[in-house]
């Protein structure tokens, strides 16, 4: 069975064919992120269009790659929510267009709980129960996953995700957007740091606040009078650890707390170095299995959506053209 993701939620148009929910045939993503560059962050309407100027010929890309046809095509699933809605909008009338033009069915997906699936694509079995993370710009969430159709939050942040105060962090040191790569870069160029910052701790609970720590940066940096390359490091270095400390420490936990042996990661923040390096390590000391998914399946891709797609219409799960956007969910 293949199964034609879409996905346009933020500012990558992708488009992706998967054979069976786990074999990836192709995934094509275009990022609008060089638009953006100069503004700090996404511009909402910057990205609807561009996902309007390039969601055709990323879909070809897709299907060229795949060595398919859209006649080939069993299923389209897209993103339907969370997301920008603008950025929402184009991807669900695309799918919608092309459910009704080749008379296949049509299913939307959310876009976290199709992080949470990233780390099986390429892998033929599903492992549950599991506990997920994922760890991105607009996103930070710990859920408990039973199967495709049981998945509760048990932990979220309470202000700004992990990924947004890597970005705003970096902003506030003018360095480049954006800020993920950049920090885990700069950070990796100095041993230790003489600065310790803070992320808010909440008892009995996997929820995360990352918006002291980004203030407390701040401050620091304010009160500098001398503000160097290597000071920079320093500073980048000791947000990091912290930030990272604090999402591995959450997510271990929630696997203790339920016992259970298997923690799945995925998100664009996924790929920072020592996040991934982190949890693996910290996975093997307590006897937990950390499958983070591949990098390129850890920014926003059509692969994953697709992949849950396909595990949900085998559920039985169906969508008619009143599917709509939602920016939250």
């Amino acid at each position: 069975m293949l199964v034609l993701g879409i996905e346009t939620s933020c500012d990558e148009t992708a488009a992706a064919v998967v054979k069976n929910g786990h074999t990836v045939l192709s995934s094509c993503v275009s990022s609008s992120v060089h638009l953006h560059q100069r503004f700090g962050g996404i511009v909402p309407e910057i990205a609807s269009r561009f996902h309007l100027e390039y969601i055709i010929p990323v879909t070809t890309a897709a299907l060229k790659e795949a060595k398919a046809s859209f006649s080939d095509i069993d299923l389209i699933a897209v993103t339907h929510t969370p997301g920008l809605v603008g950025s929402l909008l184009v991807g669900v009338s695309f799918a919608k267009a092309l459910s009704l033009g080749l008379a296949a069915p049509l299913l939307g997906v959310n876009h976290i709980h199709a992080h949470l699936f990233s780390p099986f694509l390429n892998k033929k079995r599903l492992t549950f129960p599991f506990i997920g993370l994922v760890v991105s710009g607009g996103h930070t969430s710990i859920a408990l996953v039973r199967g495709v159709e049981s998945i509760r939050i048990i932990g979220r942040t309470r202000d700004d995700a992990a990924g947004e105060a890597f970005d705003k962090v970096a902003k506030i040191m003018e360095l480049p957007y954006p800020g993920g790569p950049v920090i885990d870069t700069l950070a990796r160029t100095v041993k230790d740091s003489p600065f310790h910052f803070n992320c808010a701790q909440f008892e009995d609970s996997f929820d995360f606040s990352f918006s002291g720590i980004k203030t407390d940066v701040l401050y620091t940096w304010q009160k500098l009078k001398t503000r160097t390359r290597k000071t920079k490091a320093q500073i980048a270095c000791a947000f990091q650890q912290e930030a990272v400390n604090t999402i591995v420490r959450k997510s271990i936990a929630a696997c203790r707390y339920y016992n259970i042996k298997t923690l799945c990661v995925g998100g664009g923040v996924t790929c920072n170095s020592l996040l991934r390096e982190r949890l693996i390590e910290e996975g093997g000391k307590q006897g937990i299995t950390v499958l983070p998914a591949e990098k390129r399946f850890c920014i926003d891709n059509a692969a994953m959506i697709a992949g849950l797609g396909y595990h949900l219409y085998k559920k039985g799960r169906r969508s008619d053209y009143t599917l709509s956007a939602c920016a939250t969910r």
